[in-house]
């Protein structure tokens, strides 16, 4: 039987995609034959500054916001978020650490980087991690390149990677499969040929669940219910 294909749409700047990623780990542990999972974006802070403005305009701002992901991260020990989160430094936009994820994700296509090293996942991990914990503006370039240099990735093959207008088609691919899919909320698992959707803060049990239930139950057999 062929793996399960999971696409997986998340914000590098959304703190439920944070906390998820380690239930993302933990299914590749439990599921390390079964699932393939497919790394997609959507740009929920695409326009990061007036998203939270407008949004939490009647709620107090940037700082009734940044209270709000500190209370969420007070809820899950395996993260940690700065004290100024959203208050200091703030990323203009999502998509261009989008961009740069698309260009290392290419590379792994084309084989000049292997995919063994999980560069993408890494450098994904990363920068949430230096946005959360450090404040690190990841939508500045410089700042996505010092964080590829500590992991030591290949910095002229991505940047000709952006320079050449690839990344940005995949980009754009990613746009019309939000569409396709009616993507809205970040993080989003979409299983069997888009049949079953998981919406933001889904716990790890039920994620497997349906896993398991696709394994035992799968869409081209006859089923009852």
């Amino acid at each position: 039987m062929k793996p399960i294909r999971i696409f997986y749409f998340s914000d590098v700047l959304c703190v439920w995609a944070y906390i998820t990623q380690i239930r993302i780990e933990e299914l590749k542990t439990a599921f390390p034959d079964d699932i393939e999972i497919d790394y997609h974006f959507v740009p929920v802070f695409g326009n990061a500054h007036e998203k939270l403005e407008n949004g939490w305009r009647d709620r107090g701002g940037l700082a009734g916001y940044s209270n709000h992901v500190k209370e969420i991260g007070r809820k899950f020990e395996h993260i940690t978020v700065h004290p100024d989160i959203w208050t200091h430094d703030i990323p203009a936009s999502s998509i261009s650490s989008h961009l740069f994820l698309h260009a290392l994700h290419l590379l792994e296509v084309k084989g000049l980087v292997p995919k063994s090293d999980r560069v993408l996942e890494r450098t994904a991990w990363a920068f949430r991690e230096a946005f959360f914990t450090q404040l690190a503006n990841v939508s500045d370039r410089k700042v996505q390149l010092t964080i590829a240099e500590r992991l030591k990735l290949p910095i002229n093959d991505i940047k000709a990677t952006i320079d050449s207008g690839e990344a940005y088609a995949q980009l754009a691919k990613d746009a019309e499969l939000v569409k396709e899919h009616n993507v809205t909320v970040s993080p989003t698992l979409i299983f069997n040929e888009g049949r079953q959707k998981l919406n933001g803060n889904v716990g790890y049990r039920v994620i497997e669940a349906n896993i398991r239930e696709l394994l035992n139950n799968p869409p081209d057999e006859q089923s009852w219910c």
